[in-house]
């Protein structure tokens, strides 16, 4: 991603909270690179050199800032096609998937050539993948030897190294120090409660995201508890699953959102602190979006995205959910939790309940689904949905969006609707639109679809974000939307 120094210079000198995450200052006269939101005194323009990420900054010889700390840093929201495929690289990256695979095996994961795939990622993010993938471990295993009291040895296997050696030799090489230094200078939580902050881009509409997750949760599985939201967890990682739960809640540190992680998923948490930041939407920029928004977005400004921990779930939401009520849905989900879901063995303040996975629904039956009281077609469509993910259907964040729209409306009972709302939520397409459902069409004052498609291309490519702001005006109104 192109630079331009002086833009970051003065974004620098305003620590600029909107431009966090979207580039790294690396100060030559200390070696230390940071974000531009650091609260240390601005180093003079000559002493700075800027950097796309922080990969980027590593691969130029600067460590990261032990007070502002990179790694807690946002993300990006992909839309264009070269950050669409780059952010897909990432997100595989993040979920582990170059542990034990090579960078031939990422590339046609994605469907491209592997020299094509260093290109974008180089044009994007400044390093080359495998670089990328080392400063994610390393800046991860920093996080944990800081806010945590785990074992050296369990943070070096949860942060994705081979072994202890490894990780501590590459401290010394690129931080110039032994990970136990960072474990004396950390404030550390007990192993029972790990704790973690993300960063994201202000203003956040966290109420609001509250409100859409409460009034569509599935009991057993999640819950609002007060102003945090706690929920079930399943991780399949390295052959093994990994089952815990956790609680996210807006941190008093400054543009931060504080995840609690059991540590049943410690040997996962690349992959659960990755799901968090999907599922809370803490790439995006909201005054990029409020800008192609205009007014419809200015009562409201920071609402997010609600993504998923799990696509299976979101495409069955989907399912269950068509031309019904947002509370029928509800209904259907938790009995669907209840019938077909893992008893967890500690239960934990009315979390009961894992989701059932893909594989285990494929095994079950049309009638074994109807029985629940799902109509017999929608419980076709279920089970073909279960055994098109369980064959490989990608659901994540890493999928592309437009053939994964096709794939799912190959499938029986699967329509336009149904298809955009699992690339809304699942994929976290930003320019995902229902332009069928009833509350949109209902908000717009419109009711063929083809107008409201012709309306919406004002919004593009941000038509997902408008669809929330419609939903979240009608869930105030008296008879809000039943999607």
């Amino acid at each position: 991603m192109p630079l331009d120094p002086d833009a970051c210079y003065r974004a620098l000198l305003a620590h600029d909270a909107r431009f966090d995450g979207r580039f790294f200052v690396g100060v030559r006269s200390t070696g230390v690179y940071c974000r531009p939101v650091c609260a240390v005194r601005t180093p003079g323009r000559a002493q700075c050199r800027f950097f796309p990420s922080a990969a980027a900054a590593e691969a130029g010889g600067f460590r990261p800032c032990l007070r502002c700390r990179p790694e807690l840093a946002p993300g990006f929201a992909a839309i264009d096609a070269s950050r669409q495929l780059a952010n897909a690289a990432i997100q595989l990256i993040d979920d582990g998937f170059l542990d034990g695979r090579t960078l031939d095996a990422l590339a046609a994961r994605l469907g491209i050539t592997s020299r094509h795939m260093r290109r974008v990622f180089e044009t994007e993010f400044g390093v080359a993948p495998v670089a990328y993938a080392q400063t994610q471990r390393m800046l991860l295993a920093k996080r944990l030897l800081t806010d945590t009291a785990l074992p050296v040895t369990d943070v070096a296997f949860a942060s994705g190294f081979a072994s202890v050696r490894r990780m501590n030799a590459l401290f010394a090489q690129r931080y110039r120090m032994p990970p136990t230094r960072l474990r004396e200078r950390g404030a550390h939580s007990r192993v029972d409660r790990l704790t973690f902050t993300l960063g994201f881009r202000p203003p956040y509409a966290w109420e609001a995201m509250l409100a859409f997750l409460s009034a569509r949760a599935i009991a057993g599985v999640e819950r609002r508890d007060g102003s945090s939201w706690r929920r079930t967890v399943v991780i399949r990682h390295r052959g093994e699953r990994h089952v815990g739960t956790l609680r996210v809640s807006l941190a008093p540190r400054r543009n931060t959102l504080a995840v609690e992680v059991s540590p049943s998923l410690v040997r996962a948490l690349p992959q659960v602190l990755a799901r968090a930041r999907h599922a809370f939407d803490l790439g995006c920029d909201p005054d990029e979006v409020g800008r192609a928004l205009g007014p419809l977005a200015r009562p409201l400004p920071g609402l997010r995205i609600p993504g998923a921990f799990d696509g299976f779930e979101i495409g069955v939401r989907g399912v269950l959910g068509q031309q019904v009520s947002v509370r029928a849905m509800t209904t259907l989900m938790g009995r669907f939790a209840a019938a077909f879901g893992t008893a967890l063995p500690d239960p934990l303040s009315g979390l009961a309940l894992a989701f059932p996975e893909a594989a285990d629904v494929a095994e079950r039956s049309e009638a074994a689904i109807a029985a629940i009281g799902v109509p017999k077609a929608r419980a076709r469509t279920v089970l073909a949905l279960a055994r098109a993910v369980a064959d490989g259907l990608d659901l994540s964040p890493a999928a592309d969006a437009a053939s994964t729209i096709d794939r799912l409306q190959s499938l029986p009972g699967i329509g336009p609707w149904t298809a955009q709302y699992v690339a809304l939520r699942a994929l976290g397409w930003p320019d995902a639109f229902p332009h069928s459902d009833l509350g949109v069409r209902r908000a717009l004052g419109l009711e063929r679809p083809a107008d409201v498609l012709a309306f919406a291309e004002r919004w593009r490519p941000w038509r997902g974000y408008a669809v929330l702001h419609l939903w979240h005006g009608l869930a105030l109104a008296p008879d809000p939307s039943p999607n």
